[in-house]
């Protein structure tokens, strides 16, 4: 039985909790979040688990941790536990396209011996993505295509009216690291599309706002020596947040169970 540290307990955290708050396998679960919320979190927790504020507060060593907070997170908390020779888990992929964050992470595993699990969040396709790369990729392409309401509160709102669309509006072309960049609540699924493959400078990026769009879609394809690739994804939007697929919560709790399994998927 495990003892699991979730870093973040909004939407996300919550939803992965709920997910996994049954499963006989997770001894006891730890939160580390502000403050001002931790009676709140504890109360959720049930008896099963506590809520911190700071990693010097922990009562107990965990046997992994889960990043759900964001990218402040991936670069002040997540190294530190790195380290320490905690495992774990990052969701906010896109923070390693900001400048020297992959090096940080990946020098903190150095120190600790330990390893960063990167999760695909909304996207298919990745292990076949990372297996061509080693024979040459020539080319990949990540199209992004969501309601206008999703791209509401981003970047998007000042290139384009999100209101008034009338026909599906491309607002950004470039590379997986400005798409993270500049769309780091939306932009995950790039940042990943890029580490995985071509790398986040090589890797090309389509954002669309679509008044016709059913959900959010994540269309990935790709040539190389394996041949050609062409993965899309329609995904229903996460009910607490628009801005992000109810499968990138699935594909968090998906990387714990795998944690757990005897078998690997």
């Amino acid at each position: 039985m495990k003892t699991v540290l979730l870093i973040g307990f909004g939407a996300m955290g919550r939803s992965i909790f709920d997910q996994l708050r049954h499963d006989p396998r997770v001894a006891r679960w730890l939160v580390l979040d502000r403050p001002e919320r931790l009676d709140e979190i504890t109360a959720t927790l049930g008896g099963c688990g506590l809520a911190v504020a700071g990693i010097e507060d922990l009562n107990a060593r965990p046997d992994f941790a889960v990043e759900c907070a964001g990218h402040g997170a991936v670069t002040n908390v997540v190294p530190v536990l790195l380290r320490r020779g905690i495992d774990t888990i990052v969701a906010s992929v896109g923070a390693l396209a900001h400048h020297d964050v992959a090096q940080r992470l990946d020098q903190a595993c150095s120190e600790g011996g330990a390893q960063l699990t990167l999760v695909p969040g909304a996207l298919a396709g990745i292990d076949a993505l990372a297996a061509a790369r080693a024979c040459g990729l020539d080319e990949v392409r990540y199209t992004g295509r969501k309601p206008p309401r999703s791209w509401k509160g981003t970047l998007a709102a000042e290139r384009c009216d999100l209101d008034a669309l009338a026909r599906a509006t491309v607002f950004f072309e470039g590379t997986a690291r400005e798409a993270a960049t500049l769309f780091p609540q939306n932009a995950n699924v790039a940042a990943m599309a890029g580490l995985s493959g071509l790398g986040l400078d090589r890797t090309r990026v389509q954002l669309i706002a679509d008044p016709e769009a059913g959900g959010n879609t994540h269309t990935i394809t790709a040539r190389g020596a394996f041949g050609r690739l062409e993965v899309e994804v329609e995904a229903a939007p996460f009910a607490a947040n628009p801005k992000t697929s109810a499968l990138a919560g699935m594909s968090i709790a998906r990387a714990i169970r795998n944690r757990l399994d005897t078998f690997i998927l």
